[in-house]
């Protein structure tokens, strides 16, 4: 499931379905576009890390209300760019962290692939 928000949704609408995702999804990627069609250099390479360690996961589209996921992301993570990786609720970081954790060979067991 990929969430499409409508380029109205107030903030709190955004708000709502951060707290969704991160409730319903062990492993939730913040990225601009989504898993097929990436829109940006940063959250491909997110993609790329973590499907190299999970099958099952959410991605969310942010370009549809960027201002807005920006806000209700920061206030989660206290991250202000895009990707950001959650696993079970807990922010992880975004793709350099991933690629950091993956160098080191941390990043499986970050995402619970292990």
């Amino acid at each position: 499931m990929t969430f499409q928000p409508e380029s109205e949704a107030e903030p709190d609408e955004i708000e709502r379905r951060v707290q969704e995702a991160l409730a319903d999804n062990d492993v939730v990627l913040f990225m601009k576009g989504n898993r097929l069609m990436p829109q940006c250099g940063y959250s491909q390479r997110a993609v790329e890390l973590i499907s190299q360690h999970v099958e099952e996961f959410e991605t969310v589209d942010v370009l549809p209300a960027l201002p807005h996921y920006r806000e209700a992301l920061e206030a989660e993570s206290g991250w202000e760019t895009i990707p950001q990786t959650f696993v079970d609720g807990e922010f992880i970081g975004g793709s350099d962290v991933l690629g950091e954790l993956e160098e080191r060979g941390e990043l499986a067991a970050e995402l619970g692939a292990e």
